[in-house]
């Protein structure tokens, strides 16, 4: 009757049956542990400890680099930089077309060129082709005049170009193309940030200005050019001279370290040496600078500040 009524009895009442699971020492068959247990609590407990495994492991793959290894899955600040480098490739874009319509506008206005665009307002190509006319004509009216130089016009120019052969602000130009350069709108560069000692005199055959500096001040080039000279003298120490364009030539005297060699190309405000006191005329750490044109020395002065 028992056993009828074990068969009988409902899945959910079995769930609840206790069972002993114990654990016996094999020699001696002493008990070590004891549990008492349902179907339930092991399935429960099997529910909880698969639900941590799930937890821990998304945990592992969302808040660690582990998921850089995962088949498809892209890493985040390489996506972040994709999209950052899209919104700079647009906006280069964007102005490199800007400016390739200002270039365009402008070489119209230097060429004189008027460009018509005939998807206009209605009304608006009959006015452009009259404009187009009319300075069509214009030009063919006025294309044969032809302008002829007074006498006083000519002895004028003689005159001037004359006198700017002479004036030390307008240099020839080094370039093929020839021409003056006015020598006073140069932009020169400071060679070094001091105080002025000792200025330029003809009387003193002092061809340049001495400047005082704190120690291991740096010596700059006052234009672009190309090292000529870097050596060393008795008198004036380690020197560097740098030509110029327009037959300019500049000379950094006393100096404790020279960092160029000749031949090196140099930018204006580019570093060529540092401030000392070498050579037997040096008094005392300072940068005896020196600017000659076309082989006459003038004043720096007159031309930068320093």
């Amino acid at each position: 009757m028992a056993s009828s009524d074990r068969k009988g009895s409902k899945p959910s009442k079995k769930l609840v049956d206790k069972y002993i699971l114990e654990i016996r020492d094999e020699e001696t068959f002493e008990k070590k542990i004891s549990y008492r247990l349902s179907r339930l609590n092991v399935i429960t407990a099997l529910g909880l400890t698969f639900l941590v495994i799930v937890v821990l492991v998304v945990a592992l793959i969302a808040y660690t680099p582990l998921r850089e290894y995962i088949p498809g899955y892209s890493d985040v600040n390489l996506a972040r930089n994709l999209v950052r480098a899209t919104f700079v490739a647009d906006s280069l874009a964007q102005d490199s077309r800007t400016k390739g319509a200002y270039i365009d506008n402008l070489k119209s206005i230097l060429e004189d060129r008027v460009d018509v665009k005939l998807d206009q307002e209605p009304g608006v190509d009959e006015v452009n082709s009259t404009f187009l006319a009319q300075e069509q004509a214009a030009s063919e009216k006025y294309q044969n005049i032809k302008l002829r130089r007074s006498r006083e016009d000519s002895l004028l120019r003689v005159q001037m170009e004359s006198e700017d052969s002479y004036n030390l602000n307008f240099v020839k130009s080094g370039k093929s193309g020839g021409g003056v350069v006015n020598f006073g709108s140069l932009l020169f560069f400071t060679p070094l940030k001091g105080i002025v000692t000792d200025t330029f005199s003809w009387n003193k055959r002092h061809f340049g200005v001495d400047i005082v500096a704190a120690a291991n001040e740096a010596v700059k080039s006052v234009l672009d050019g190309t090292v000529i000279l870097s050596t060393w003298t008795s008198e004036t120490g380690y020197v560097i001279g740098i030509q110029h364009e327009n037959n300019i030539v500049s000379f950094y005297k006393h100096n404790s370290v020279i960092l160029k060699k000749e031949g090196n190309k140099v930018r204006a405000g580019e570093v060529v040496g540092i401030v000392g006191d070498s050579g037997e005329l040096s008094t005392g750490p300072h940068l005896h600078f020196e600017l000659w044109i076309n082989g006459i020395p003038i004043d720096p002065e007159k031309y930068m500040v320093l």
